[in-house]
């Protein structure tokens, strides 16, 4: 069974019935509600706020998504709602354009592809592919550079200091 599944079951059954570990509360008394961990992480109230959750998940890297970039930077920059709802923005378009950059990375791909699997080598076909690259990374490049921006205007000097520091210490990937 998926880790995560475990996890959940734990924590909505307070650590009773098949495959418990004992632990935590009586059997069923907090509910579903109770495990916050996401896939495989387990975590629970009380652990601390971002428990199991790597600090160095930010703008980029793997798996991509609002939900906890925005959870980590509203924690590491202590905002309020209204700028957590303008990040949650900011972050939702980024993630728009990354979606688009992988679409555009498999176009090219399969540009290179087309272009070595015939009978003649395709130069042109290639060029194209790659030129989709570059086209690509400039509309990112202009889409963090806009993000940067927003953000720089959303928050207060104390926040922006702790910004640069997440990015200058590798804590937060661009």
């Amino acid at each position: 069974m998926h880790g995560a599944v475990m996890s959940w079951l734990r924590a909505s059954h307070g650590g009773c019935g098949a495959g418990g570990h004992g632990g935590g509360g009586g059997c069923g008394t907090e509910g579903p509600r109770h495990w916050v961990g996401g896939f495989g992480r387990g975590g629970h109230h009380g652990h601390g706020g971002d428990a199991g959750e790597p600090e160095g998940e930010g703008f980029g890297g793997g798996s991509f998504g609002v939900r906890r970039p925005l959870r980590f930077l509203a924690h590491k920059l202590e905002l309020d709602e209204k700028q957590v709802a303008e990040l949650a923005r900011i972050l939702d378009d980024l993630k728009t354009e990354r979606a688009q950059g992988e679409v555009d990375r498999r176009r090219s791909l399969s540009g290179f592809a087309d272009a070595v699997g015939g009978a003649t080598f395709d130069g042109a076909r290639v060029k194209e592919a790659a030129q989709l690259r570059v086209v690509t990374a400039e509309r990112l490049r202009d889409a963090v550079a806009g993000a940067l921006e927003r953000l720089h205007a959303l928050l207060d000097n104390e926040q922006r200091e702790r910004l640069a520091y997440l990015i200058r210490t590798g804590v937060l990937s661009l």
